[in-house]
């Protein structure tokens, strides 16, 4: 029934597209195309696909730096024994969510197994706690998070359910039981629990769609994460995807391409780029991260309507930083059989929280690899400071959890400035408290012949890969649907001009991006889990 939906919405919205001649173009100079795609990294590269599986190969991809993949991105690092460097991943990482038994399978893992991308399960129950005096056994306090998120799972639900007003998840935890307040070992918790995901605290993410978000990858596919250490970059398999369908030097992939401005109508695009060049389309797809539309690095004519620029402007683009150090491998000074090691700062909240180690079994053994993660405020300061700086603190924070003596010199150390970097401007979006479904979709919806789609564009996926994915797909499926027909031009996708404080359940459907039916046969697994952890909860409670 739902691929029936769909087939029915997406020939709707060809009607609805259907009014002027798709060779008509605006500017008989620039380079002539049928479809035009800003940026090759997971939705670029899977919306080409899309288009060709409809034989429509008369399409350019326009992409900022030398090479496919966006923020699926990846630098070398240190030396092995040889000299020869590792690979390591600066954005993306793991694969979330794999699949559950007899259900969906995430896509991303169906391509990270076709392509043979190396990757270790990751134990999130292989963890040490530690506070600024060294090791510090606070382990008690995951369940007590735990206990209170479950409640707030719950509460997000009737919300969701009763179309009532969506709060901060501080709130919801709050009324779970769960106030850390000056308690920086529950901090740390909390940091390890929410900010690492979301790259935001939960004073500044919403309560329902956090939740939504979760569920949709974890109780769908699996609650595993698998991370992904493959030494040819965790772009592997984008660069194999687009290796079925573009050939080696292909002029519809226009790699090092800066583009400037942008001018959409209801009769078609064009793009301008820094090089002088131009390119002409019927369509264009979007793929710019929220955080480079909201820094007005590529001018866009006519400007938004309003509508369109307040779904840009409200939703947030959250900061991703991991701070890599390589120690001599005869010197390694933590137990390399633990993957994670959380620290609690006694001063300031996310400082330095997470160590990761790679010089465990099935990661990167003997290669005296640990790296550290830190989010929005603290990846801002880490980011504008140098590299020096960022070092001694770092250090001083694994001399207090390790010990001065045990800790030498590193003898390789880098990081990213996902802030800093013109082509993302951070590392993924987040949704604010408050902010209803229909804002999302005036973030998501066309203007004329310009469509946008990336992760920041998913209702349910936001943030995780998989969201990339998904959306390219549907946007590439809706403008081949048009072009199929003889004549096209705007329309397509629903928008908001006037916004409300709810939404209501009736408007979770195709047209604003959500594709699951929950309330089904199929989701038995999702309602025994969340009978499951309800009783779970009140068993606990009723325990203490």
């Amino acid at each position: 029934m739902q691929l029936v939906g769909l087939v029915a919405f997406l020939a709707y919205a060809g009607v609805q597209l259907t009014r002027a001649s798709p060779f008509y173009r605006r500017n008989a100079t620039c380079q002539q195309t049928r479809v035009v795609i800003l940026g090759a990294g997971t939705t670029g590269i899977t919306a080409a696909q899309t288009l060709t599986n409809h034989s429509m190969t008369d399409f350019l991809i326009v992409e900022y730096r030398d090479r496919i993949g966006g923020r699926v991105a990846h630098t070398t690092f240190g030396a092995q024994a040889d000299g020869t460097p590792y690979t390591i991943e600066l954005g993306a990482n793991w694969v979330q969510g794999l699949v559950s038994p007899g259900g969906p399978e995430n896509p991303i893992w169906t391509l990270a197994q076709k392509y043979n991308l190396t990757n270790t399960y990751s134990n999130y129950s292989s963890i040490e706690t530690f506070n600024a005096t060294g090791a510090s056994d606070f382990a008690d306090l995951f369940g007590v998070y735990e206990d209170a998120y479950s409640i707030l799972e719950q509460d997000a639900g009737y919300i969701i359910s009763n179309n009532l007003q969506d709060r901060s998840a501080r709130s919801g935890l709050s009324l779970a039981g769960w106030k850390p307040r000056t308690d920086m070992e529950a901090q740390a918790v909390e940091w390890w629990e929410f900010d690492w995901e979301y790259s935001f605290t939960p004073e500044q993410s919403s309560e329902e769609w956090t939740i939504v978000n979760y569920n949709t990858t974890f109780y769908q596919f699996s609650e595993d994460n698998n991370y992904v250490l493959d030494q040819r970059g965790y772009s592997a398999f984008i660069q194999g995807v687009a290796s079925t369908f573009l050939t080696a030097n292909d002029s519809r992939l226009r790699l090092n391409t800066i583009v400037t401005n942008v001018s959409y109508a209801d009769t078609g695009v064009t793009i301008y780029n820094e090089d002088g060049s131009c390119i002409d389309a019927d369509y264009a797809i979007c793929t710019f991260s929220l955080g480079v539309l909201q820094s007005d690095a590529v001018t866009f004519a006519p400007e938004f309507p309003y509508w369109k620029q307040e779904g840009i402007e409200t939703f947030s683009m959250g900061t991703y930083t991991k701070v890599f150090l390589q120690f001599p491998p005869d010197q390694v000074f933590w137990n390399t059989s633990t993957q994670y090691f959380l620290y609690a700062d006694p001063i300031e909240r996310g400082y330095f929280p997470i160590w990761q180690s790679l010089d465990g079994p099935g990661f990167l053994p003997g290669s005296g690899i640990i790296f550290v993660t830190v989010t929005q405020e603290q990846s801002y300061r880490v980011e504008a400071q140098s590299d020096e700086q960022t070092k001694e603190q770092v250090l001083n924070v694994l001399r207090n959890m390790f010990g001065a003596a045990n800790v030498p010199e590193p003898i390789a150390f880098m990081y990213p400035r996902w802030t800093l970097e013109p082509w993302a401007y951070g590392s993924y979006s987040n949704w604010p408290p408050g902010t209803t479904l229909e804002m999302h979709q005036n973030l998501r919806a066309n203007v004329g012949r310009l469509y946008f789609a990336g992760e920041a564009t998913s209702t349910e996926y936001y943030g995780f890969l998989q969201a990339a994915y998904f959306e390219g797909q549907f946007v590439a499926n809706l403008i081949a649907g048009c072009l199929s027909k003889a004549n096209c031009t705007g329309g397509g996708e629903v928008h908001y001009e006037e916004l409300f404080g709810t939404t209501n359940t009736s408007q979770l459907d195709l047209a604003n991006g959500w594709t699951l039916v929950w309330w089904g046969p199929k989701n038995w697994r999702l309602y025994l889990r969340l009978f499951v952890e309800t009783i779970t909860i009140y068993v606990r409670l009723l325990s203490r």
